[in-house]
């Protein structure tokens, strides 16, 4: 019997090979048909790369990027200076304002209130607003400054009122009282129209508030008003006096329209222009030819007569 040796198939290696060969390699996916594959920078990064260019160079060269920036530094202080900037700014603004004035937003109106004693046309002129001008450009801010600068105005409102009118409202000062102003340097003593609270208004056409109170000396507006108003209740020593007059700035004078002359003390005025209107209405001092009449005493009144003689009463005893 003839033996037959058969030989025996390796069976196949369900890991894909022999042991000891390589695993083939695996291919890369290949794009759709028709698609690019997407880059790692993007369309932004490709178009600035040109751009970009130049500077990374710079960024690359500090001493280079120092001389550059003070190249662009000096080229604008010389374009500043040369007025070359500003010209073009003001052309730029010259021709939006132009537009706008042609679209309807010129300036055709303007209503001012308040102003008393200021003249229409002095408002305008300060106010330095053109016909036809952009409603957008006018420096509102500007104009209440330049107002409020005037001799009468105590304040100012300037507004827009879309598409074409502005208005303004002022506020006058009020006055109180004309002040003979200390000789200054040229010699000559000066009358201003003040307010109650002591602030000069102005210098100008005070010939208009000649019944207004009388004030003379240094610091006098100041601290007028108490007094003013004391004398305002007494109608004898309010139909009287002519001027008052602030001594050393520490009292008072009342200077009558006959001349003659009032001493008040520091404190304590209040009461003695009580006594002084007793002295006028029932005593019937002012006829008996005095010239002044001194009341800072608590316990005596003094005169002085015309012919220099002086006396003094008891108060309480002075009729």
């Amino acid at each position: 019997m003839r033996q037959v040796t058969l030989e025996r198939k390796a069976r196949g290696n369900p890991r894909g090979g022999a042991r000891g060969t390589a695993r083939p390699k695996r291919q890369a996916a290949r794009p759709p048909f028709g698609r690019r594959a997407p880059s790692g920078g993007g369309i932004a990064a490709r178009l600035l790369a040109p751009l970009w260019a130049p500077f990374a160079r710079f960024a690359s060269r500090p001493m280079l990027t120092l001389c550059a920036a003070l190249f662009l530094l000096v080229l604008l202080a010389a374009l500043f200076a040369s007025g070359v900037i500003g010209r073009t700014i003001g052309r730029v603004n010259a021709g939006i304002a132009s537009v706008t004035a042609d679209a309807g937003f010129g300036i055709s109106e303007i209503h001012i209130s308040g102003n008393r004693r200021t003249p229409y046309r002095t408002v305008l002129a300060v106010l330095g607003m053109q016909p036809g001008q952009s409603i957008f450009s006018a420096d509102l801010v500007g104009a209440q400054r330049r107002l409020a600068a005037l001799d009468w105005i105590a304040s100012a409102e300037v507004h827009r009122r879309y598409p074409d009118a502005i208005f303004v409202t002022l506020v006058e000062k009020r006055p109180f009282a004309l002040w003979r102003m200390p000789a200054g340097a040229d010699g000559m003593a000066r009358v201003a129209v003040v307010e109650r609270s002591g602030g000069v208004i102005t210098t100008s056409g005070v010939e208009k508030f000649s019944r207004l109170p009388k004030l003379a000396g240094a610091g006098a507006p100041r601290t007028a008003a108490d007094l003013v108003d004391a004398v305002a209740a007494h109608r004898a020593v309010a139909a009287r006096t002519a001027f008052y007059v602030r001594v050393s700035q520490r009292r008072w004078n009342l200077v009558l329209k006959d001349g003659v002359v009032v001493k008040l003390p520091e404190t304590g005025w209040q009461k003695q222009i009580g006594a002084l209107e007793h002295l006028i209405v029932d005593a019937g001092i002012l006829e008996r030819n005095v010239t002044e009449i001194d009341l800072r005493a608590p316990t005596h009144f003094f005169f002085t007569l015309r012919s220099g003689e002086k006396k003094d009463v008891v108060r309480g005893k002075e009729t």
